[in-house]
């Protein structure tokens, strides 16, 4: 056989094999592509294309007119704040909380932990509603026994029903998401590159500004975003605390869209769909600057 012969015979072996890779490849794919495509992509783009529409299926850009004006320019400026202020308030004792637990609790505690945060992340909606008004109402138990210690927590302007008390009852669920989306990520700081460190004469502050706090930073801002993005899109606990009261972009789409106050804007309720998708996507941009940073640093 000559040299020729055996280099054709290895070429088509070789790319026997990587044909039956890519269809290897492609068929495990396939699935989530398809889970994807039915469940994400196609409600995406159906949403996008009606936002152009009105009333009679013609095109007209007057949906994102009116999505930028008030009172739903408010709204989004409501449901912005509430997403940032919540995030931020909750991502920090999360944070603190995950690293108290993975550094200096056992087995026994992380698992327990793990699983309470994992109760309390899924609780919400009109439950946790009931909850805090029944807890933290004007009469509620909570609110009375604070009462006899001399704290009056409706002395101010504060109350239960405005974005800042919304805020205070996200915080039920958003701590404990913290926790769990934050874990990983210390529990992946290991304690011999602590070691080696200490070896070298760094100090723990100077292991934790150079070392740690830069490995632990895209993780925190990754899950800063997440619960951006959980406080943002959130509807059912503020419908029912709120009673639509204070003005926020998923309680105008979901008015909008049952047509019980305002009748024939279905596709307006899609052009404020398209700008929540929108803050969502800006709000990606500074977590891949950090993430690509993170990686050349690495």
């Amino acid at each position: 056989m000559s040299q020729t012969e055996i280099q054709s015979r290895k070429g088509a072996s070789i790319r026997g094999t990587l044909s039956g890779q890519s269809l290897g490849l492609i068929l495990g794919i396939l699935p989530l592509v398809s889970f994807m495509g039915v469940f994400f992509f196609w409600p995406l783009w159906s949403v996008l294309w009606n936002s152009f529409q009105d009333n009679l299926g013609a095109f007209t850009l007057s949906n994102f007119q009116l999505a930028l004006a008030e009172p739903y320019k408010t709204a989004f400026s409501n449901s912005i704040s509430l997403g940032l202020i919540s995030a931020i308030t909750s991502a920090i004792p999360g944070a603190a909380i995950a690293y108290v637990i993975e550094s200096r609790g056992g087995q026994r505690l992380r698992q327990f932990v793990a699983s309470i945060s994992g109760v309390l992340s899924t609780t919400g909606g009109v439950p946790l509603a009931f909850m805090f008004i029944a807890a933290y109402g004007a009469e509620g138990s909570a609110t009375a026994v604070l009462r006899a210690f001399g704290i009056d927590i409706y002395s101010g302007n504060f109350t239960l029903y405005s974005l800042a008390g919304v805020i205070f009852v996200y915080s039920y669920f958003m701590v404990p998401t913290m926790v769990i989306v934050f874990s990983p990520a210390v529990h992946g700081i290991r304690r011999e590159w602590h070691e080696a460190a200490t070896n070298l004469g760094a100090t723990n502050a100077q292991f934790w500004r150079r070392i740690g706090f830069p490995l632990l930073f895209p993780s925190f801002i990754s899950s800063l975003l997440l619960l951006f993005a959980a406080a943002f899109s959130a509807y059912a606990t503020a419908r029912a605390m709120t009673s639509g009261s204070v003005a926020l972009v998923p309680l105008m789409i979901g008015n909008l869209v049952d047509g019980n106050v305002i009748n024939d804007q279905m596709n307006l309720g899609k052009a404020l769909a398209m700008g929540m998708v929108f803050v969502s996507l800006v709000a990606m941009i500074p977590y891949l600057l950090i993430q690509r940073r993170a990686s050349r640093w690495q």
